[in-house]
């Protein structure tokens, strides 16, 4: 969870050293993916049950030639280590029940 919790507070400083809004309102993309489109969807709607907004499973091609599926998980809140570490706290289990990769998560520079 120290992983996390350090790529959390390194996208957060960033986003704010840049001069992105502390007080906004942020898009919070969490990142899923799998190779098993079956595992994906219950993913998904367990994602969904927790309110998130979940995407369609889209295909990546990897430079290994090996194809992934992933979807994204959207909420909105605020960009607060302590609020994003909780939703994360509540993904990665889902992640885990299945067998599939938590990519971590995104956000977009808000002025």
């Amino acid at each position: 969870m120290q992983h996390w919790q350090d790529e959390t507070n390194e996208i957060i400083t960033s986003l704010l050293e840049d001069g992105s809004n502390p007080t906004a309102l942020y898009t919070l993309e969490h990142h899923f993916s799998g190779q098993d489109f079956d595992k994906l969807e219950k993913a998904a709607l367990d994602c969904f049950k927790l309110e998130y907004e979940v995407t369609d499973a889209e295909e990546i091609a990897l430079e290994t030639g090996q194809t992934l599926l992933s979807f994204d998980a959207i909420t909105d809140g605020p960009l607060e280590l302590a609020a994003i570490m909780e939703q994360i706290n509540e993904l990665l289990p889902i992640a885990q029940k299945y067998g599939l990769e938590y990519d971590g998560w995104g956000t977009y520079f808000e002025e």
